[in-house]
């Protein structure tokens, strides 16, 4: 069944919609202190049946750009998000696996979103969700969140002391950036 934090949809590919969607699953999933919200093509909405869907996120484009790139440059703050498809039973199954708000509602173009029951609803229009999802961030400490997100490999490697880490930790030093990157990433 449905919840605040998952949705089912058939072909639904509309990029706006699933923007909107990106959003308010985030946000629905800090308000339900879960870590991560879950749109998944190829139920049937009514039923819950496995029943496929022609939707493949790789293959779609808005404007020549990537869908999944596009999304991302439209959501405020930038959240992890991934595109997942499977066959189950004959089926093409799309999972779409979203990272819960931290610190502020997640916005796209600029609108926040939120579920009520299995509705998606402007967040402004909605001030008793809206002061909740912020007491939840205000709850949320300091050290579970993110000090910089999607920072690209270079940029993370300039901004941490990463010989020192080895050293503290008495490991050697890997030979080049993606020795260095995979070692960080298992920590």
């Amino acid at each position: 069944r449905e919840t605040e934090w998952l949705e089912f949809k058939v072909n639904n590919a509309d990029p706006n919609e699933i923007g909107e969607y990106l959003s308010s699953l985030s946000n629905s999933a800090a308000l339900a202190g879960k870590a991560t919200g879950y749109l998944v093509w190829g139920i049937d909405n009514q039923t819950h049946e496995i029943v496929g869907t022609d939707f493949r996120p790789h293959q779609r484009k808005v404007g020549g750009q990537e869908l999944e790139s596009w999304l991302l440059q439209m959501l405020t703050p930038k959240i992890y998000f991934a595109f997942y498809e499977v066959q189950v039973e004959q089926h093409m199954v799309v999972l779409l696996e979203i990272e819960r708000a931290f610190r502020h509602p997640v916005r796209f173009q600029n609108e926040e979103f939120v579920r009520i029951g299995s509705y998606k609803k402007k967040l402004k229009d909605q001030p008793q969700k809206e002061r909740e999802l912020w007491r939840i961030f205000d709850q949320t400490p300091f050290e579970e969140g993110y000090a910089v997100e999607q920072l690209p490999p270079d940029e993370v490697l300039r901004l941490l002391d990463y010989p020192s880490y080895f050293d503290l930790l008495k490991l050697p030093l890997p030979a080049d950036r993606a020795g260095i990157l995979h070692m960080l990433a298992e920590e």
